[in-house]
């Protein structure tokens, strides 16, 4: 799923004010406490890309040329999308 940079902006402030605002933590420093949140998000959106672009290599690199957007295609993405993001401790 791509976010754009804006979107990202926009979730780390809504983020970091949500944090702010239920009392949760209180930063020092505003700005910085946004630039972690911006950095966290984008890191995500970077890795969330190359497991959906391992997962769509496995799928192409499959013997059988399983066509994208069918209903086998769908499934067999999810599940190496999944094994993949297990792997790395996100699942």
């Amino acid at each position: 799923m791509m976010i754009s940079e804006d979107r990202q902006i926009h979730l780390a402030h809504v983020i970091s004010n949500a944090i702010w605002d239920d009392d949760l933590v209180d930063f020092t420093d505003d700005e910085v406490a946004l630039r972690l949140a911006k950095q966290a998000i984008a890191e995500f959106v970077k890795e969330d890309a190359q497991i959906d672009q391992m997962a769509r290599d496995k799928v192409a690199s499959l013997k059988r040329g399983v066509v994208e957007g069918s209903p086998e295609w769908d499934i067999l993405y999810k599940k190496y999308y999944e094994e993949e993001r297990g792997r790395r401790g996100k699942g």
